[in-house]
């Protein structure tokens, strides 16, 4: 794979004792990650259940496809493209301090360009970084995407085909793939987003009031983005509960954690 369209991960791995809770004898950690293609994605969506998972003792990773330079944000202070993945690329370290992620990667694919790579390119380099951390959980966006940004869309694909294949060939985790999405809902919201009806939904996950915070503070990390998280009120949706898919599984009543009823 191209060295221009891949940097070299930079991977940084922190740990705490601070506000983790103490595991009871015979409870099983796990590792899960989370895959998405923007900075941001991850502190618009799930943060705070990323924060009291770690909270609960889990091992929690964050990789990020492009540093999201592109963005239109960039013109409002006159940056490149580069500046402002340079930029954006510092507030997502922010965010691993906020989160306290056990393992944070960021790539520099092109950002608003996934849709132009090979995909097969995308999913060797996705499956390679899989099967070296071997999560029992990986997290992306449901088929729509939410937003239905073409980068949004193209992440889901590759990371279920990734997940597919890994299964065919018999590996023994990740054991499920988990999608992010939205509760059909009628009230409108600042953008026009996709949801899931709740015949598909499979998971849905209530944040603690400690990992509200954190959520609201991973967002704040993001300074460059200040003025549309204050016009768009994403704030006042943090504490709302987090919905998931969960690929190829069907759950009614659904799931209140992700680690729960793992296939085997």
């Amino acid at each position: 794979m191209s060295e221009v369209i891949i940097s070299i991960p930079d991977i940084l791995y922190l740990g705490t004792e601070q506000n983790v809770i103490i595991p009871e004898p015979g409870y099983v950690t796990m590792k899960i990650l989370y895959i998405f293609p923007h900075p941001d994605d991850e502190s618009y969506g799930p943060a705070p259940i990323m924060a009291q998972q770690h909270r609960k003792g889990h091992e929690v990773h964050l990789l990020t496809l492009t540093r999201g330079g592109a963005t239109k944000r960039r013109f409002h202070y006159g940056y490149s493209v580069e500046e402002m993945g340079r930029v954006r690329k510092q507030e997502m370290h922010e965010v691993e301090r906020v989160l306290e992620l056990d393992g944070f990667t960021i790539w520099d694919m092109p950002d608003s360009g996934l849709k132009e790579m090979d995909p097969i390119e995308i999913e060797q380099a996705i499956e390679k970084h899989i099967t070296s951390l071997k999560p029992d959980v990986i997290v992306s966006y449901a088929v729509h995407g939410i937003s239905g940004f073409p980068d949004h869309l193209v992440a889901h694909a590759v990371v279920k085909r990734v997940f597919t294949k890994l299964k065919r060939d018999g590996v023994a985790k990740p054991k499920r793939l988990a999608l992010f999405t939205l509760r059909e809902t009628p009230e409108k919201s600042y953008f026009n987003l996709s949801s899931s009806p709740d015949a598909d939904i499979d998971c849905c996950i209530t944040p603690d009031s400690e990992d509200i915070e954190k959520g609201k503070e991973a967002l704040l990390c993001y300074k460059t983005y200040l003025e549309t998280i204050k016009k768009t009120k994403i704030m006042d949706q943090v504490p709302e509960p987090k919905y998931f898919e969960l690929f190829q599984e069907d759950f009614d009543p659904w799931l209140t954690d992700l680690f729960d009823e793992l296939p085997s």
